[in-house]
């Protein structure tokens, strides 16, 4: 069985960087990651400079039985 949860991360390098951070964060409290889904790309800007990138992302898992 597959569940998925969906998660919020930043980084200050770029939308991949802010993947590998969702992956990175979800691997401390869930096993047996199998894929991420970026739902959604956000950046902020300050003086005409993207300062963080941001990804909304379903990080999918297989449950252990």
């Amino acid at each position: 069985m597959i569940k998925i949860i969906e998660v919020i991360a930043t980084s200050e390098k770029g939308f991949s960087d802010a993947a590998k951070n969702a992956v990175a964060e979800a691997a401390k409290t869930v096993k047996n990651i199998k894929s991420i889904y970026i739902k959604e790309m956000n950046a902020n800007v300050e003086n005409q400079n993207i300062i963080t990138y941001g990804v909304n992302a379903k990080i999918s898992f297989e449950i252990e039985k």
